[in-house]
């Protein structure tokens, strides 16, 4: 009996390499409208498929593969092909219509449907399901395969190939319809959120090391990055090199420098220059700097690049290297480079909103985007801030937004010194954020992620000499903590906006 393949293909690039290997073989090739125009036009011996089924196109070509006779060919196996009249199909190539170049972007709900491939998952699926008796390839990566020499391996590697692809493609045209039929309020998550995670590759381990781990793609845009050096990234490394980025991605279009430890930030600033930046950066926490994960809002130059070899550090990441730098910074062999693609402003907004799997069931929340408005600050004492305070305020602040609860930040002249995230008490966080200032928090402000509960904080904060407190407001305690701000000669602003983080 002869052997069959079918092909029918969206994307035609290098199809022919398959198909002319089939015909080498000794199969004959069943294909159908464009597909089998183009291999006929490539020179390809290729019958189309209506000749065979009796079976014409239908509703302008919607319906053509659908037939009895492609996907009994297709199902049977050993035994009940010898049922049939007609030679089984052992080969299914086949792509599908390319709905994933329309996720995300503002399109008709017209176009979404007409992206809908039907034909093409169904012979995948049969294909996949029957894969000890057909080859079923949704790659283009895998025309160049034996079909005359595949083991069993071979085969199921090739049938989960086809599974995964189903199972992304379905989940994309679900996540996409459920915008469109389900439209975001501002004041309400959708109904359906779907997320399809693919692994991109196994992980050395997660935070220790009996912990497996694994990278993901989400079925979403991800930020476009290179490696240009050093050891594979780490599961902690990710973690800390993302909160590394959120930091220095608020201060995008100035030079700023940021050193984070295990996800805190220990260290930054901005500057006239980048490596001004960096020196004032280091200078809030040299101590904890060591073995850090270093983010740079601009290109990194040499004399940058020979400071930072000059200690030890995970990775460093910033939008561009110099070519000085980077074989600098490969003197360090095991020092991550990082090279971020993906502009920082637009960084900013890659992810909209934020999932953590609970045994309650997925908390999922709007990211905090939250941006200070100084129109709508409110000063509530007596004692006024200067331009300068209110520079270093809305600087503090941004960093405060990405520290864990309790937070506090303490800034001057654009520049952190004192770094406190994590507490259980906000007074504590004050005392040990001011205690790890290495000089002097004389004339220096305070931002606070929430508010604070009691006049304590405000003590402690005026035995250090603090000139200026920037705070959410709305504790029950705030006429007291106000007042005692004015007794004390600290200027206080209130935002009315709360950054708490868990």
């Amino acid at each position: 009996m002869k052997k069959r393949a079918y092909i029918s293909v969206f994307n035609k690039d290098n199809i022919e390499i398959a198909a002319k290997k089939l015909v080498d073989s000794g199969y004959e090739i069943l294909s159908t409208g464009n597909t089998y125009t183009y291999l006929k036009e490539k020179g390809i011996d290729t019958i189309e498929s209506s000749t065979v089924t009796g079976f014409r196109e239908l509703l302008s070509g919607k319906v053509k593969s659908l037939h009895p006779e492609i996907f009994a060919g297709i199902l049977a196996d050993k035994e009940e092909a010898k049922t049939l009249n007609f030679p089984p199909i052992s080969v299914v190539i086949v792509n599908l219509y390319p709905f994933e170049e329309y996720q995300g972007k503002d399109v008709e709900i017209e176009t979404l449907i007409k992206n809908i491939d039907i034909g093409g998952v169904a012979l995948l699926r049969a294909g996949a399901k029957n894969y000890q008796n057909v080859i079923v390839i949704s790659d283009k990566k895998d025309y160049e395969i034996d079909f005359d020499n595949i083991d069993d391996n071979k085969r199921q590697e090739l049938a989960l190939k086809v599974f995964k692809l189903t199972s992304k493609y379905d989940n994309t045209i679900f996540s996409e319809l459920a915008k469109k039929f389900n439209p975001e309020n501002e004041n309400k998550l959708p109904d359906f959120i779907n997320y399809s995670l693919i692994k991109n590759k196994d992980l050395r381990y997660g935070e220790n090391p009996h912990q497996i781990a694994g990278l993901y793609d989400f079925g979403e845009k991800l930020v476009d990055y290179e490696v240009l050096g050093g050891k594979e990234l780490s599961y902690n490394n990710m973690v800390d090199v993302t909160s590394a980025l959120n930091i220095v991605s608020e201060f995008f279009d100035v030079n700023a420098a940021a050193i984070i430890k295990h996800t805190n930030p220990c260290g930054v600033a901005l500057g006239k220059t980048l490596e001004e930046a960096w020196d004032r950066a280091l200078d809030c926490d040299p101590l904890s700097a060591f073995g850090g994960i270093v983010a740079f809002s601009k290109k990194v130059g040499l004399n940058i690049a020979q400071k930072l070899t000059k200690m030890f550090l995970e990775v460093i990441i910033a939008p561009d290297f110099d070519e000085e730098a980077i074989e600098e910074l490969k003197h360090k062999k095991n020092l991550r480079i990082i090279k971020i693609n993906t502009p920082l402003d637009e960084y900013r907004n890659f992810i909209d909103k934020e999932i953590k799997l609970t045994p309650f069931g997925a908390l999922i929340q709007e990211k905090d985007t939250k941006e200070l408005d100084v129109e709508t600050f409110k000063v509530v004492t007596k004692e006024k801030p200067t331009a300068e305070m209110i520079e270093d305020m809305v600087f503090a602040q941004k960093i405060a937004k990405h520290l864990k609860s309790n937070a506090i930040v303490v800034a001057k002249d654009l520049k952190t010194l004192g770094i406190c995230g994590g507490q259980t008490s906000r007074v504590g966080a004050v005392e040990i954020a001011l205690m790890r200032v290495t000089d002097s928090a004389k004339d220096a402000i305070i931002a606070s992620d929430g508010f604070f509960p009691a006049t304590d904080n405000i003590t402690v904060a005026a035995q250090h000499r603090i000139k200026g407190i920037i705070q959410p407001g709305g504790s029950i305690k705030d006429k007291d903590v106000i007042e005692l701000a004015d007794k004390l000669n600290i200027c206080m602003i209130t935002t009315g906006i709360r950054h708490f983080k868990h």
